[in-house]
């Protein structure tokens, strides 16, 4: 049987959906306060458990692998101890549960945690050091990363994979789907002046699928997808939308005054807000990785960017979301 992590989010849920359709036996191990609409319908058992309180040996023995794509997500660098907590010491104690248990674990990390590249020069996959940049959520996953790696270490089967930026059908929440409803609201947008790199959740679901099955232990995979400018994925964005209007790049320099700006406001309200100077700085420069080692090994198939785009802004549509 096959145990998914995180199943309600975008990833988890494509997986979850394209391991079913194989006629795979599967598990959705979500939170007791997880929504349920995401798995409706679904042919899977639903196990409701804590990564850092439950008894994780007990709920993953029997299984074959477990793929872990649950997590705390943001880009900032506010609440260290609850990304500590959500990524580093939940994938810790699940890998401990897996290695005691026999399980092979497919940890779905970033990245985030990797050496950056231009679209000229894409990182190759190579491990990244903490650094200034470095967010809550890429130092816990670096972390998780670590407790994996610790664990393989102790006799553990385990693969790491780096997803890219990920858009498509099955983002409840949603979560990385914001970008696309942001940029497609108004008579215009304003994109900031870096890029990344835009794939497929179904191609990156896929590929974790081959992965679990075939990769060998201890082998690192990168799934990214397209590499885009933010103002070029904001102009296939609205046209997959239908929406008119130009997009206009902002200027580093306003981008990371806005970023000092919502510093300030998360100090006088106690949140810190999604437009804060890590994910200014993040946004002002280039992201992006080459895949070709998934390409070859698994044969990972990112198709272009405007797909990803046209199936989740078909998908937000029809839900209601746009």
């Amino acid at each position: 049987m096959l145990i998914v992590t995180g199943a309600t989010g975008l990833l988890g849920n494509t997986l979850l959906r394209q391991a079913l359709s194989q006629g795979r036996k599967a598990a959705a191990l979500v939170r007791p306060s997880s929504p349920r609409q995401p798995l409706d319908g679904l042919d899977c058992r639903r196990i409701e458990a804590d990564l850092v309180e439950s008894d994780l040996v007990s709920l993953v023995a029997g299984a074959s692998t477990v793929i872990h794509c649950a997590a705390r997500v943001g880009i900032g660098r506010a609440d260290m101890a609850a990304f500590r907590k959500d990524n580093a010491l939940a994938t810790a104690r699940l890998a401990a549960a897996c290695r005691v248990s026999g399980v092979r674990l497919v940890h779905v990390s970033t990245v985030d945690t990797l050496v950056w590249g231009t679209r000229e020069a894409p990182g190759a996959g190579d491990p990244a050091p903490p650094h200034a940049l470095d967010t809550a959520y890429a130092a816990s996953k670096r972390e998780a990363e670590e407790a994996v790696l610790a664990e393989a270490g102790r006799g553990l089967d385990a693969v790491i994979v780096h997803p890219g930026f990920l858009l498509g059908p099955w983002d409840w929440k949603p979560s990385s789907g914001r970008l696309m409803l942001a940029a497609c609201r108004g008579p215009m947008s304003i994109a900031p002046p870096g890029g990344n790199d835009f794939c497929h959740a179904g191609d990156v679901a896929a590929a974790i699928l081959t992965a679990a099955r075939s990769a060998p232990s201890g082998s690192r995979h990168v799934l990214s997808g397209e590499a885009l400018t933010y103002a070029e994925a904001f102009r296939r964005m609205r046209r997959v939308a239908g929406r008119g209007g130009p997009v206009l790049t902002a200027p580093p320099a306003l981008v990371m005054a806005a970023g000092r700006a919502g510093d300030l406001l998360g100090r006088l309200t106690g949140r810190e807000p999604e437009l804060n100077s890590a994910s200014a700085a993040v946004s002002c420069l280039p992201h992006h990785f080459s895949s070709a080692k998934a390409v070859r090994d698994l044969g990972y198939a990112p198709r272009p960017a405007t797909e990803a785009f046209r199936d989740a802004w078909t998908w937000f549509r029809d839900r209601g979301y746009a």
